[in-house]
């Protein structure tokens, strides 16, 4: 089990950089991620056509880095967890966590005993097919797992300090779209209730421990959600670098064939 370079960078007192993919799930992604730097990366199945297959070919390729994959689930349940754990990811994410409960399930599901109930598959993909020393490889395993919930509602926000109390958990992580939908005010980022929001979050995790993760769009967002404390960051989704990049240098190449 490789090394967990979101928690590494994390105990080196630094904030973690990543980014999510939700298009480009190709042999050569990871690579280029290594390329650029990034300490984890987001494996969307969620939004996407992403099956358990293809996340388990995209943790394989990435094990050839040392980025830590996660893998963003599209609800809690065992099931998604227990086999992308299975498949090498050091961490998962949840979308739309709103309870502590809901979030001891998550712990539970993502963690082996006595911290949870996962089932064990030893020998296999996150093993890199070699058994482990089984109590040493649990202890680690336990250790190395990252836990992520995402605040993505009034009922989220409402229960962040229950959830970043909840043992196990590392990250509360706000999906801002959905958060500013479920409020009635979606996209409105300066909306005054959405930053008391953002406030409460980080406040939560601050008081325990635990760090307070977010997405942003643009070099804006990204310096005024720093400044309000979120110490643990994604740069957006991979289609939506590709088609701003794109669009940017396509605008110029226009302008230049005028």
């Amino acid at each position: 089990m490789k090394e967990n370079r979101f928690q590494k960078v994390c105990k080196e007192g630094r904030v973690p950089v990543g980014h999510m993919i939700m298009e480009f799930g190709t042999r050569g992604i990871a690579m280029m991620l290594k390329a650029a730097d990034v300490d984890f990366v987001f494996l969307d199945m969620e939004h996407t056509g992403f099956d358990t297959e293809r996340i388990a070919d995209l943790i394989a390729w990435l094990k050839a880095t040392d980025v830590a994959p996660f893998v963003r689930v599209p609800q809690g349940l065992y099931h998604f967890i227990a086999r992308s754990m299975d498949a090498g990811a050091l961490g998962v994410m949840v979308a739309n966590v709103e309870t502590a409960e809901q979030a001891a399930k998550i712990v539970g599901a993502a963690k082996y005993a006595p911290l949870g109930f996962r089932g064990l598959g030893l020998g296999t993909a996150h093993n890199d097919y070699v058994p482990p020393d089984t109590v040493k490889y649990l202890r680690h395993a336990n250790e190395n797992t990252t836990v992520i919930c995402q605040i993505e509602s009034p009922i989220g926000v409402a229960n962040c300090e229950a959830i970043a109390a909840t043992p196990g958990v590392d990250v509360l992580w706000v999906g801002h779209f959905d958060l500013t939908q479920c409020m009635g005010i979606p996209a409105q980022f300066q909306h005054p209730d959405f930053l008391e929001s953002l406030n409460k979050v980080v406040a939560a995790c601050r008081k325990h421990g635990k760090r307070a993760g977010i997405q942003p769009g643009d070099q804006a967002q990204a310096e005024q959600w720093i400044g309000l404390g979120f110490d643990a960051l994604s740069w957006k989704v991979d289609l939506a670098l590709y088609r701003a990049a794109l669009q940017t240098e396509i605008r110029w190449l226009r302008e230049k064939l005028k």
